[in-house]
């Protein structure tokens, strides 16, 4: 056995939050130039053992009952912060798995950037916005002069989390942490981004420790795996040998968890909402007096209709508009065009009815996180709904209590998960109560606009086989939109495809993927990682 010291050893860590047992006995090495993907369900203890490298966990509540982290050879556990700082984000850099909560609101993209590299490298003004646009370009945003001034919330979900991998990589570091660097991306900036890492990688001789739930990423990105459980490790091999032979029936389930299956054809062939013609454009410019001189066209002439019953999966890369498009069909957006809810404009009806369709349109946002108060109890986070529309509905306390307690456990979460506070849940779970706060209403179209992003395998298979089996038993629609074209497959009737807010084509789920004929369309379907 080589006598070479490793790029990074944790040995035997455990992580507890007061008297609390969380993580114990985690082990692994990752050599200089190798990735080591960590995979596991939602709360498995993840990312807190990639936290724990960077000493980022909330000390002295969190605290090590056992182990050690050797970084290059130097521990890294409870060293003094001056130590830890000259480490992160220089040698050791972390992508983080919510970019909305981990960039700052308040400060442009350039101005977040640019103090990573002032930070670290001494880079200032011309010099610095240089190396700024060169990074963003890395990471394939477009023209990205013009997104220099941009705060995250101008951004798509896709673009945010590509700023974050930009700042991360600002300082060619010897290890980089990923924790689900690419959750909120697109199949195509999928693939460039991994064929991004991977040429780094080769360049800065990079090790990378990756954090992820998508198995087929895994397989092409990793050199070994580790898989953990409730906060154990399980398995610890070579990757080719997790996928050819793996050891333990947790590691057999993950990798039985890809979502499959058709949708079994429509019953009621009734058409629900219609949408005509449908333009959003948003100001980027005015002028001295107030006027838009300048404005993005983000949908441009989109038609849609959706049946009882139906899913209509809307996919397209990170900003073409399908969320854009979906917040606009329920009123979130101002538009030009005509929506139709069971015969009626959406846009003529007046205060009281459409408060009534309100109720029966609901939304599951991309990121959970950002969607849910974090001063309201999960309770009453899953019940405002029914209290905003109990006028209609005339519920009691114990009845809403009930209804609570039964939309949790049908989305896989405790009834007495209530009590608790999202941020005491994982990434996923979290994802499971934005879907309950939806469901609690018995709506009859939900739009579900990424609502498996943030999920683990298992988990996605769950979410799906639920959606599938209430949308069997109430007749719900579902207006789907998303990147991952396997969930795609297995949830959708019919599938629209936008590329730059345009439609380029539009048919069943199986015409799409059998047989698409825009070039586009196949080469979204060619960036799936198999």
């Amino acid at each position: 056995m080589s006598m070479q010291i490793p790029l990074l050893a944790v040995e035997n860590l455990a992580v507890s939050f007061a008297e609390q047992s969380i993580l114990s006995g985690v082990s692994f090495t990752l050599e200089q130039g190798k990735t080591l993907a960590i995979v596991g369900e939602s709360g498995s203890g993840k990312s807190l053992t990639a936290l724990s490298i960077l000493q980022l966990l909330p000390y002295p509540h969190a605290h090590h009952p056992a182990g050690h982290i050797y970084f290059q050879g130097q521990s890294l556990m409870g060293e003094p912060e001056q130590v830890l700082e000259a480490i992160r984000g220089n040698k050791i850099s972390m992508i983080f798995q919510e970019p909305m909560t981990s960039l700052n609101p308040l400060h442009s993209i350039e101005k977040q950037i640019g103090e990573t590299l002032l930070l670290h490298k001494g880079l200032t003004g011309k010099q610095a916005q240089l190396r700024t646009i060169e990074l963003l370009e890395l990471v394939g945003i477009e023209r990205p002069e013009e997104r220099l001034n941009a705060y995250p919330h101008e951004l798509s979900g896709g673009q945010r989390q590509r700023v974050m991998i930009a700042m991360a990589l600002a300082n060619e570091p010897n290890l980089l942490i990923a924790d689900e660097p690419t959750t909120a991306l697109d199949a195509t900036i999928q693939k460039q981004i991994l064929a991004l890492l991977k040429s780094l990688q080769k360049k800065l001789n990079m090790g990378i420790l990756l954090i992820t739930h998508d198995l087929n990423m895994v397989r092409q990105f990793a050199d070994d795996v580790l898989v953990m459980s409730k906060g154990q490790q399980v398995e610890y091999q070579k990757t080719q040998d997790v996928f050819t032979a793996p050891q333990h029936e947790y590691t057999k389930t993950l990798l039985n968890a890809v979502p499959t299956g058709e949708m079994p054809a429509l019953v009621d062939p009734k058409v629900i909402l219609t949408a005509y013609k449908m333009n959003v454009s948003f100001p980027i410019k005015n002028n001295f007096w107030g006027k838009v001189i300048k404005s993005s066209h983000v949908v441009k002439d989109v038609s849609l209709s959706i049946h009882k019953g139906e899913t209509l999966a809307i996919v397209g890369e990170s900003g073409s508009g399908k969320s854009t498009l979906a917040q606009s069909l329920l009123q979130l957006n101002k538009y030009s065009g005509e929506v139709v809810y069971l015969g009626e404009i959406v846009s003529k009806l007046d205060k009281n009815k459409l408060q009534r369709v309100r109720q029966q349109l609901q939304i599951v946002f991309q990121d959970p996180y950002s969607s849910l108060s974090p001063r309201m109890s999960v309770r009453d986070i899953v019940a405002e709904g029914l209290h905003v529309f109990n006028e209609h509905n005339h519920l009691s306390e114990q009845a809403i209590d009930d209804e609570v307690k039964q939309v949790l456990l049908k989305v896989g979460l405790d009834s007495d998960a209530g009590n608790r506070y999202p941020h005491q849940f994982s990434g996923g779970q979290r994802q499971r109560i934005a879907i309950a706060r939806a469901l609690i209403l018995k709506p009859k179209l939900i739009v579900l606009d990424e609502p498996t992003s943030a999920l683990d395998r298992s988990i996605q298979k769950q979410i799906i086989e639920l959606l599938k089996s209430l949308q069997q038993e109430l007749g719900l629609s579902y207006l789907f939109i998303s990147h991952d074209l396997s969930v795609v497959k297995a949830i959708s009737h019919r599938v629209l495809v936008l590329k730059s807010g345009e439609v380029v084509e539009q048919g069943s789920t199986s015409e799409i993927f059998e047989n698409a004929k825009h070039s586009y369309t196949q080469e979204l379907l060619s960036s799936v990682v198999l």
